[in-house]
C-alpha cells in the first residue's frame, strides 16, 4: 500500500469531495484522483461512490479510513520519534567554572545535564578566569564562566550578571561594619591571587587611580586557601559576595563590601566565536546561564 495514496484517500474522505480535497492540497484534482483510484486497485475495493454533492465512503472505504487514521498517527509518532533522538543532543562537553562558583554550581549543572541530556557526558574543570579563557581559545574546553573577560575576536562573551567585590576578614574584626571605602583599605593585609587574576586586576587599576598603596602580604592562587588563611588571622581577602558563599557558611568569617567606589565584576559565559556550536554546547550553555543566576540572584539583586 502506498502511504502517498493512502493520505489522498483520507484526505477526499474528509473533505466529501476529490475538488475540495484538491483545493486544500493545492494539487490539481486528476492527480488526486489517479492515487485514489491507484488505491482501490492494489486493494481491489471500491472506496466511493459519487453522489450529486461529491463522493460517499463504501463499507470497505469506512473500514480503511479506521485503519489509515491509526496507520498515519502511528507513521507520525514514529517520524516525532527519531527526530527527538536526532536532535537530543550527544557527545562530551567540557565546561569552566571560577573557584568562587564551582562548589556552589557543581550539583545544580550535574542534576539538570542528567536531565536534560541523559545520553551526552560532562566534564567540569575549575580554574580561574585566566586560565578559562586560554583554555577556551586552545580548544581544551567548550565553555565556561569568567568574571570580566579581555575582548577577544575568538570568543563570544555573553554577560550573566554583575558581582561586587567586598572585604572578607575575621567576623571579629568586621564587626560593626557595614562598609569599607577603597580609600581605606590600604590599612588591610589583603590575600590576594597572582598578579594577572581579574579580582587582582580590577583592584590594582582602581588603587592605580584613587593612589592607593594596596598591602599584598601574601599571594595565594586557590580561594578555599586564601580564606583559610583570613581564618588564620593572615589578612584580608578581597573577593565576591559568591566566593564566601561558594565555600558554604563560615560564621568565623564576615564580609563587608568595598564603596566609594563599588568594585564590580562582570561574570560572562564565554565559548568559542569561530566555530558553530553544536546542539549540545549550546544546551548546555543555557543551562549554565540559568543556574548561575539561580545561584547568584541574591548576590545580583543586592547591587
Amino acid at each position: 500500500m502506498n502511504f502517498q495514496h493512502l493520505q489522498a484517500f483520507i484526505h477526499v474522505a474528509e473533505a466529501g469531495s476529490f475538488s475540495k480535497a484538491a483545493l486544500l492540497l493545492d494539487v490539481a484534482q486528476p492527480v488526486l484522483s489517479r492515487q485514489v483510484r491507484a488505491l482501490e486497485v492494489d486493494l481491489r475495493e471500491t472506496l466511493f461512490t459519487r453522489t450529486g454533492r461529491g463522493v460517499a465512503l463504501t463499507e470497505a472505504g469506512r473500514q480503511l479510513l479506521a485503519h489509515g487514521h491509526a496507520i498515519v498517527q502511528s507513521v507520525d509518532q514514529a517520524r516525532q520519534a527519531l527526530h527527538g533522538q536526532r536532535s537530543e543532543p550527544l557527545g562530551r562537553v567540557t565546561v569552566g567554572l571560577p573557584p568562587s562558583l564551582a562548589r556552589r554550581l557543581t550539583q545544580p549543572l550535574v542534576d539538570g545535564f542528567h536531565r536534560e541530556m541523559p545520553r551526552a557526558r560532562l566534564a567540569m574543570v575549575e580554574g580561574f578566569s585566566m586560565h578559562i579563557s586560554e583554555w577556551l581559545s586552545s580548544g581544551r574546553m567548550d565553555l565556561g564562566l569568567v568574571y570580566t573577560p579581555e575582548p577577544d575576536p575568538d570568543i563570544e562573551i555573553r554577560p550573566v550578571l554583575q558581582e561586587r567585590l567586598c572585604l572578607i576578614g575575621p567576623a571579629a574584626a568586621l564587626a560593626g561594619m557595614d562598609g569599607v571605602r577603597f580609600a581605606d583599605l590600604g590599612r588591610f593585609p589583603l590575600l590576594m591571587p597572582q598578579r594577572g587574576q581579574i579580582f587582582r586586576k580590577l583592584m590594582e587599576a582602581q588603587a592605580t587611580l584613587s593612589q592607593v598603596q594596596l598591602d599584598v602580604v601574601w599571594e595565594v592562587s586557590s580561594v578555599p586557601a586564601i580564606l583559610d588563611l583570613v581564618r588564620g588571622g593572615y589578612g584580608y581577602a578581597a573577593l565576591t559576595d559568591s566566593a564566601l558563599r561558594g565555600q558554604g557558611l563560615d560564621a568565623s568569617l564576615a564580609e563587608v563590601p568595598i564603596h566609594s567606589p563599588q568594585i564590580i565584576s562582570t561574570l560572562c559565559l564565554v565559548q568559542s566565536a569561530t566555530k558553530k556550536a553544536p546542539p549540545l554546547v549550546r544546551r548546555t550553555a543555557e543551562l549554565l546561564q540559568r543556574l548561575a543566576l539561580e545561584v547568584c540572584a541574591v548576590e545580583s539583586g543586592r547591587l
